[in-house]
């Protein structure tokens, strides 16, 4: 994905869009707290739709209504997590299948062409679910992924069922809180907790 950049600082105000799995929080919860920063600021295991989406100072009604119809427009799905993937600095689980999370992300960004995915530093789509995410100033031992990609192998393959997209919103001592929750395949957005 990346070379080692330093962190960047969340910015309250942030948003992302992000299709949650809470069928793997009993796989990978903790793991994520030891290894992945984003967990100990609020924010539950993944898929990531789209980030960073809007300001949240833009993120009106009238936003609110567009999103709500976009994401209607596509259907629950099922997915498995079955392996694990790894970029550079990060280890994840692999959804399969990926075209469904590939849609949605596609659908929300050519809806709002001023936020593309990961402010357009990668190139495409790669949809996973984050366990491990190695960042400077943290550096992980040399040989964490392989420990860490060895203690999820036996709670493999993970199945969820993706019926939703929800809108969380980082605050200013960055953590991350769900604002709102959009169901697939039609319904109004209720809000988060």
């Amino acid at each position: 994905m990346t070379d080692k950049d330093p962190q960047p600082r969340r910015r309250a105000g942030e948003t992302a869009l992000l299709a949650t799995i809470p069928e793997a929080e009993p796989l990978v919860g903790a793991l994520r707290r030891r290894y992945d920063a984003a967990a100990g600021a609020g924010v539950p295991a993944h898929v990531t739709v789209l980030y960073p989406f809007l300001d949240v100072s833009r993120i009106d009604a009238g936003v609110i209504g567009a999103l709500a119809g976009l994401l209607a427009r596509h259907e629950p799905f099922e997915v498995e997590f079955a392996r694990c993937g790894r970029f550079p600095d990060v280890l994840f689980l692999a959804p399969e299948p990926a075209a469904p999370f590939v849609a949605l992300t596609e659908a929300v960004a050519g809806r709002w062409p001023e936020a593309p995915p990961y402010a357009g530093k990668f190139d495409g789509s790669d949809p996973h679910l984050t366990v491990a995410y190695d960042r400077e100033p943290v550096s992980f031992a040399p040989g964490t992924y392989d420990a860490v990609e060895a203690e999820l192998r036996p709670g493999l393959p993970v199945r969820a069922r993706v019926a939703s997209v929800g809108l969380f919103v980082c605050d200013e001592t960055e953590r991350w809180h769900q604002r709102q929750v959009f169901p697939l395949g039609g319904g109004a957005g209720t809000p988060g907790s």
